[in-house]
């Protein structure tokens, strides 16, 4: 009885470790497929603002943002107001791509976890 005991908490620990093992794996992939998607989608004016997509790591979330012109990022998802007046057109590229991160994340972690 002690033997089977142990031979399951032994399995799983082992099931345990490949399940952190791949959620880890599953973040990075999936922040590496915004990045692209990012690069592709954003709006292309010099192409600084789309080469400026990164990911990096902080803490245990994979963070995916704007190195080089962050700024721009809410203006240019949300549109604003011109210096003379009128407004100008939001290009909605930043929630499309999270949204399909979002989808992408879950599949792969229903993939993990299922084995």
């Amino acid at each position: 009885m002690n033997d089977i005991s142990k031979e399951i908490a032994r399995a799983l620990s082992q099931y345990t470790d490949e399940v952190k093992e791949g959620l880890e794996e599953a973040k990075k992939e999936t922040a590496k497929e915004t990045v692209t998607n990012l690069r592709n989608n954003s709006p292309k004016l010099t192409g600084d603002y789309a080469k400026g997509w990164k990911t990096k790591k902080n803490g245990t979330a994979q963070v995916v943002h704007n190195k080089t012109d962050y700024q721009l990022t809410h203006l240019l998802e949300n549109g604003h107001v011109k210096r003379g007046g009128g407004r100008v057109q939001a290009i909605p590229h930043i929630k499309p791509a999270e949204e399909e991160a979002i989808d992408n994340y879950v599949k792969k972690v229903e993939k993990v976890i299922k084995g």
